[in-house]
């Protein structure tokens, strides 16, 4: 490894050199193709293969999480089963070529790129992958130095960013300029909604995290807490402008995720939980998602869940819970025919109008779902106000249409009337006069009703209903 020679004057900044290849520093979670930091041309000419890091930063100023893609032509060779055709370490890299292409030098492989890619300064100023550095003895060629203290940018030592990755590489995320400029807010273990850290204890079941790809490459990436979600009409079943059923609504990048396959996910893992209230407690959070959903498949789930509740309430063996086929009322007479004790409580006759605790403290009441009724209702009662109100609307449109049309003829009949008048074409100009004289009252009588029905103004509520019987056939009960 030698190092370039710089001048402090100017600003620059060093850039170690590796096998000829200047070697740029890179942002985190910035990808790209080809040198320094992927091979070119091999195992065949116009073979690119593609590099990405991470986010964890070692004292030496390298970062510990990278990765390496196939070329185009080795996933279309099927010489791989995996996935998204990559690699989190050079033990897997080695492991692949050695079964892809036994006679390969993997010493001359990894020679033809840099392995290591040095992290920008300016990353570990802004807080993106801040670390301590320890003093140790300098990291070898072959394994990168795990003795460096990290830590994220929300102060989480549990950050996924943090844990080891697995073989299979993550997916890219989109960049975010909004939260993710935040300085206590880490993408990887942060809520959007509230900010706050999320726990991946029981499989993550309290947290969804968004996976829409926005291209090709990357997925959104940002995650928030169910309950959250659940708080602010973002998740469940919502009605409303959003429309939502049994989906999680992303407020970063509008794209909206099935939750039916999170509860059938926290449904598998609550069978392998050996306490109760942990159970109950995840159990009744997918209650939460799936009430109220029109999706055959979520309501297909959710008399699952009810069943396993109803037999958790009842002291079933926890082996004896996941057994399909029981329904509610045969968990009841089950367990009354065996006597349950705070059963024949509640059946034993009451005083009327006393309720006993336990009645009391078994009413399912859940705030969630009950605010999700109130908004469901609530919106039903607004869409039919606005029927109503448009139906209102028309029949007056409908009746004060008419009576100015009305109007307008008798006011062109007394124009005729007036002029024969004047003109005294008639032989009889007295009747004529009387004509015209009473066409003047009728006129104003039908003036007097059309400034009755223009009462309609404030709302056929605050209009009597003598007028409303009368100019608009509306017969309204005591």
């Amino acid at each position: 490894m030698k190092i370039d020679i710089y001048d402090e004057s100017d600003g620059s900044t060093p850039r170690p050199k590796e096998n000829g290849c200047s070697l740029k520093p890179v942002s985190p979670d910035e990808s790209g193709e080809g040198l320094p930091y992927a091979p070119v041309n091999w195992p065949n000419p116009g073979d690119t293969w593609r590099w990405k890091v991470g986010k964890r930063v070692s004292g030496a100023g390298h970062y510990l999480d990278r990765y390496l893609y196939l070329p185009k032509s080795l996933r279309n060779a099927g010489l791989t089963t995996r996935k998204k055709y990559g690699f989190a370490s050079k033990l897997a890299v080695e492991r692949y070529i050695q079964t892809a292409f036994p006679g390969a030098n993997i010493n001359e492989f990894f020679a033809s790129f840099s392995w290591r890619i040095p992290a920008q300064k300016s990353s570990l100023a802004n807080g993106t992958a801040r670390l301590k550095h320890v003093p140790c003895i300098p990291p070898s060629e072959e394994s990168d130095s795990q003795s460096d203290t990290v830590c994220c940018k929300a102060g989480n030592k549990m950050c996924n960013s943090l844990l080891e990755q697995s073989e299979n590489p993550p997916l890219a995320v989109m960049e975010c300029d909004i939260c993710c400029t935040e300085p206590k807010f880490c993408r990887d273990c942060c809520c959007i909604l509230c900010c706050k850290t999320i726990n991946s204890s029981y499989g993550g079941y309290d947290y969804i995290r968004c996976e829409a790809m926005m291209d090709e490459s990357c997925i959104c990436g940002h995650a928030a807490h169910i309950d959250c979600a659940l708080r602010c009409y973002m998740a469940g079943t919502v009605g409303g402008s959003i429309g939502l059923d049994s989906e999680y609504y992303c407020r970063r990048c509008d794209a909206r995720t099935d939750l039916v396959s999170h509860v059938t996910r926290i449904l598998h893992t609550c069978e392998s939980l050996d306490s109760r209230d942990d159970i109950e407690k995840i159990l009744n959070l997918g209650v939460c998602i799936l009430r109220g959903s029109q999706k055959t498949s979520a309501n297909e789930l959710l008399k699952r869940i009810e069943v396993a509740i109803a037999k958790l309430k009842c002291g079933t063996c926890l082996e004896d819970i996941w057994k399909e086929g029981d329904n509610i009322s045969a968990i009841s007479m089950d367990v009354s025919h065996h006597g349950n004790t705070a059963l024949e409580v509640t059946a034993c006759p009451e005083p009327i109008g006393v309720r006993t605790s336990s009645e009391v403290m078994s009413t399912s009441f859940h705030y969630r779902t009950e605010s999700q009724k109130l908004e469901v209702e609530i919106d039903q009662v607004l869409q039919a106000l606005r029927k109503s109100q448009e139906s209102e609307f028309r029949m007056a449109e409908d009746s004060l249409h008419a009576q100015k049309n009305y109007l307008c003829n008798l006011y062109q009949q007394l124009e005729k009337e007036k002029s024969d008048l004047v003109r005294c074409t008639s032989p009889d100009p007295d009747a004529l006069l009387s004509t015209v004289l009473s066409r003047v009252k009728q006129i104003k009588g039908e003036v007097k009703k059309l400034k009755d029905m223009e009462q309609v103004a404030n709302g056929f509520g605050k209009t009597s209903r003598a007028i409303l019987k009368e100019h608009f056939s509306l017969e309204i009960e005591e």
